[in-house]
């Protein structure tokens, strides 16, 4: 155990927070170190507020410096045996934690509604992907394989191993506070290595219930530790100059995925970045225009335009463009707001009304440089942290809605003709996560997709996510990839051994 943090276990906490009372559990709510619940330090706790409403719904611990660092040494403590442990027990706990969850998907989602605001549809969805990456990493566990290769020289044989990196710290956002944790839990778990999980202060009670579902899977105790430091910087700074710490996987904005680049250069920490969008969304003149209304509905409205994928600027053929509007401006008026769990409502509240508050204030800029609100663009007389469903026309490529993440349900419409090289408007940013098109021409389709700097396409289809895929982005949207083999391979290492064989007579 390293000196930087001798790890004592604390008791637990004794009692259990409801959160709610039509969320039927109880939950933890202190810090999750080394399989136990430890109380705030000095009292500090932390507000988790429904941002529909405003309402309390619970009071999480604030974990202290002192206590991320025992969180390092608790994931450090436990990863010589859970790096032991055979990859196919490690496999089937991850089952079984798949398993749990979609038993639980109902109370899951209902957690998430609570504290991030999204409509209950989204928030079962995303129970059903989170939950497949457990299962998705559970297989790829028992896949970890090597190589043999003879040097071309005949002197020596090469063995390539691959081996889990270490203790891992994975920070995740408010958007998809479920399956941003198992989408990096789950590889790093199948690798053998034991992790620090630091969720988004707005929405940490997801991560804390995963904490307790994962322990009754059978994940032993340390292998997986969560803490909610507010604020944050510090105590991050602390684990990442923990000197166990070997690996970094983040998801969140570019401006915090460069600062944590620095902090983590100061140790060589291995990172896996995920970071912002800004997606072009490119609907051609001989695009199904119906089927790219529908997609242009799941690429911009998924959890309430507060996606990293989400489709950020619509160019539109002006061939098709009045059309597309018209269509697109109808479905996305017909998106009613409401409280997460009201039936009738179709889109929720964004996560606080400070996020609210930027978005609203992005549309009024674009209004300022000449945009024109076809629907939405006022924020509602409503308490929580809504904003309707808009679409803006009369947008300029380099107008300032164009150039940054939205992050809301805001589509803004750029019109191009024969002359404009759309894939150029595409690629003109410094994101480069995914980008989606539509066209009638298959060849076109994937001429086109070849020259977008993006890290996915999604060809004719309003979603490219899946647990089976490499997910991740170009340019300053990322590094690494999520998802597929390629996750598992992020919490690796390898290794090459040169073995000296004698000559056979």
């Amino acid at each position: 155990m390293s000196p930087a943090g001798a790890f004592a276990i604390q008791p637990p906490i004794r009692r259990n927070v409801r959160v709610v009372e039509v969320v039927a559990m109880e939950l933890f709510t202190g810090s999750y170190i080394g399989g136990v619940w430890r109380d705030p330090a000095g009292g500090a706790v932390r507000d988790v507020r429904d941002p529909a409403t405003g309402e309390v719904v619970a009071q999480v611990a604030v974990a202290s410096v002192r206590d991320c660092v025992d969180a390092v040494a608790a994931a450090e403590a436990a990863f010589p045996e859970w790096r032991r442990t055979p990859p196919r027990r490690r496999g089937e706990i991850l089952r079984r934690a798949f398993e749990l969850m979609i038993e639980e998907r109902e109370r899951i989602a209902e957690l998430m509604v609570r504290e991030n605001g999204k409509v209950m549809a989204d928030a079962l969805a995303e129970a059903d992907y989170a939950a497949e990456f457990l299962r998705w990493f559970s297989e790829e566990a028992v896949r970890v394989f090597g190589d043999f290769r003879q040097a071309p020289a005949g002197d020596k044989r090469i063995l390539v191993t691959r081996q889990p990196i270490g203790v891992s710290l994975l920070i995740t956002p408010w958007n998809f506070p479920a399956a941003m944790a198992t989408r990096k839990i789950g590889p790093a778990l199948a690798a053998g290595c034991t992790v620090v999980l630091k969720p988004a202060g707005e929405t940490p009670l997801t991560a804390l219930y995963l904490a307790d579902l994962l322990e009754r899977a059978g994940v032993p105790a340390g292998v997986v530790n969560v803490v909610v430091p507010e604020p944050p910087g510090e105590a991050v700074r602390a684990m990442l100059h923990h000197p166990a710490v070997r690996k970094l996987s983040f998801t969140g904005s570019t401006e915090v995925g460069r600062l944590l680049l620095r902090e983590a250069a100061d140790q060589v920490i291995d990172c896996s970045m995920e970071l912002g969008g800004n997606a072009p969304f490119i609907v051609f003149e001989d695009a199904d225009i119906d089927a790219a209304v529908a997609g242009a509905m799941v690429a911009k409205m998924r959890n309430g335009g507060a996606a990293c994928t989400a489709a950020n600027r619509f160019y539109v053929a002006e061939a098709v463009h009045d059309e597309f509007v018209t269509k697109l401006a109808a479905a996305m008026g017909g998106l009613g707001l409401g409280h997460g769990t009201d039936p009738a409502g179709k889109l929720g509240s964004l996560v606080s009304i400070a996020e609210r508050d930027k978005v609203a204030r992005k549309v009024a800029d674009a209004v300022a440089e000449g945009a024109v609100v076809e629907v939405g663009g006022e924020v509602p007389d409503l308490p929580g942290a809504f904003y309707p469903a808009t679409v803006l026309t009369g947008v300029r490529h380099g107008d300032s809605i164009t150039t940054s993440e939205i992050f809301g349900p805001v589509a803004p419409i750029v019109s191009f003709g024969p002359g404009d090289d759309v894939v150029a408007w595409a690629n003109d940013t410094e994101q480069g996560l995914i980008a989606y098109v539509y066209t009638g021409d298959l060849a076109r389709g994937i001429a086109v997709a070849e020259r977008l700097e993006s890290g996915m396409v999604a060809l004719n289809r309003g979603v490219a996510s899946d647990p089976a895929a490499p997910f991740g982005g170009a340019k300053q949207s990322g590094i690494g990839r999520e998802g597929a083999a390629e996750g598992v391979l992020e919490f690796l290492e390898e290794k090459y051994i040169a073995l000296e064989i004698p000559e056979l007579g």
